[in-house]
């Protein structure tokens, strides 16, 4: 074979190597992309031809179903009846955007296996139901309700847990969308509702995270209770302002006032009145590590397990010895970040004794009759505390609700505790934030709740906007049509 030859065989030689090699690539490792991307007629074909079961609150009102297309009922539409209400936790099934929601994390539950697949046959003659299958969720559309209307349109969200099993009994975030204009083909739709400012597809509940403020003070107090640096009579110096040392930066409280008497506070008082210089001090005092740990011991730095996506909150961990940095952390300022939900989380894992459950949307599944096929079964996540500073805790979050900051989140005839936060960010009002439980000190069969509220840059009320005044009475009418109290 002279040069020549070779050198064409060579070509065509490599040539060959590389068509297999990017076929082997596309039908093996990228194959699941092609599959599932949106713009895959096959999909397409695939969706509208298999049928999703229906979602249901705990109280069974339909948030979710599959129309079957009077032409060809072989075809399905997914629609959504309840509109705005629950896209943020049901999302939406689309052929030209794809699933988002419960519709994309429980999509292997919802959709029917009635199709020509090998697995399908099989699932046929082992006896199995290859009709689709339904979930309940352990959110209460009363309280959905009651949320919703509490927040009164304002940005933000709410976000209600059982704290004995992480049951979600009611996730509101504002402003939403109307998820059945996503099911259809028109692109313009997605495009309008992305080009919104008021971002109405942000999942404010869980996807989007903000400084907390002095709700954060709940984390700070439960990281000196826990080492022992200080107890709530433990008195600190009370000046008008914080001196930060190495800096000219200071701190200040909300009312540019001393916390108590201009010489000495206690951490009790300082809690309940949410004093900043005073918890500026308790920061420097535990320390960056401390701190961090304490916060990381509540899920900080760790993701939320749970049935959506869950930005994860952030407490710088390389503070070291930036003494003015860990002040303001300590105050839920500066680079600390969280998400409503896991406010919420904070505040059930010490109504809970310490332990935070894992979060959890869906509580059964449901057959195509109806019937119950499967239980979620509460989980545990981990201990933020030891039992005894989650009972200093609570104690200081009832007073801070019964004679403090909070007391706007209280209910007649029922122990609320809980603690407000007013979050500073640049340029914008402040952010309100109320995160607590109630009733303090319930019996095993009765009922309890975990709320967290935010409210961002102040809602209606803006620059004079405080967590008390905005967020706390949104938090109480929410644990009042719990518990069945007229508030």
């Amino acid at each position: 074979m002279n040069r020549g030859i070779r050198r064409v065989a060579l070509v065509l030689f490599g040539g060959f190597a590389a068509l297999v090699l990017t076929l082997t690539w596309i039908q093996g490792v990228e194959a699941s992309r092609y599959r599932d991307d949106p713009r895959n007629a096959r999909l397409s074909l695939g969706r509208t031809g298999r049928e999703r079961g229906p979602i249901v609150t705990a109280d069974n009102v339909v948030v979710a179903r599959s129309i079957a297309d009077l032409a060809d009922s072989r075809s399905f539409t997914r629609a959504y009846p309840e509109i705005e209400r629950y896209a943020h936790v049901v999302g939406y099934a689309s052929n030209l955007f794809g699933d988002v929601g419960l519709e994309a994390s429980e999509g292997a539950t919802l959709v029917s296996k009635q199709n020509s697949t090998i697995s399908g046959l099989l699932t046929v003659l082992t006896g199995g139901d290859l009709r689709a299958r339904g979930l309940r969720l352990t959110i209460d559309d009363d309280l959905q309700r009651v949320a919703e209307a509490a927040l009164a349109g304002q940005r933000g969200a709410v976000v209600a847990l059982d704290p004995r099993t992480g049951a979600v009994l009611a996730m509101v975030s504002s402003p939403s969308y109307d998820p059945n204009l996503l099911v259809g083909l028109d692109p313009a739709a997605g495009d309008t509702l992305a080009a919104d400012p008021t971002r109405p597809l942000v999942a404010r509940a869980t996807a989007e995270t903000y400084a907390p403020g002095s709700v954060f003070k709940i984390i700070t107090a439960a990281a000196a209770l826990e080492t022992g640096a200080a107890n709530p009579s433990t008195l600190f110096p009370d000046p008008v302002e914080l001196e930060l040392p190495g800096s000219t930066a200071t701190i200040r409280n909300f009312d540019r006032q001393p916390c108590a008497d201009g010489a000495a506070v206690s951490l009790g008082d300082a809690f309940v009145r949410s004093c900043n210089t005073t918890f500026g001090q308790v920061g420097m005092t535990l320390g960056s590590d401390t701190l961090v740990a304490q916060a990381e011991g509540f899920g900080f730095n760790s993701d939320v397990p749970f049935d959506l996506d869950v930005a994860q909150s952030v407490i710088p961990d390389d503070l070291g010895d930036d003494l003015p940095a860990v002040a303001q952390t300590a105050l839920g300022q500066r680079d600390v970040r969280t998400t409503p939900l896991h406010m919420a989380l904070v505040a059930a894992g010490v109504a809970n004794g310490g332990t935070i459950m894992v979060p959890r949307l869906v509580d059964e599944v449901l057959d195509a009759d109806g019937e119950v096929v499967g239980k979620r079964e509460p989980v545990e996540w981990r201990r933020a505390t030891s039992p005894a500073t989650a009972a200093v805790l609570t104690e200081l979050m009832e007073r801070a609700v019964a004679s403090g900051t909070g007391r706007r989140a209280a209910v007649p005839g029922v122990r609320v505790a809980g603690k407000t936060g007013t979050a500073e960010v640049p340029e914008r009002p402040p952010h309100a934030w109320f995160a607590g439980f109630a009733p303090v000190g319930a019996a095993p069969q009765d009922r309890q709740i975990a709320v967290a509220v935010l409210v961002e840059s102040g809602g209606e009320v803006g620059e004079t906007a405080t967590g008390g005044i905005v967020a706390a009475p949104i938090a109480g009418a929410v644990i009042a049509a719990w518990l069945g109290v007229a508030g």
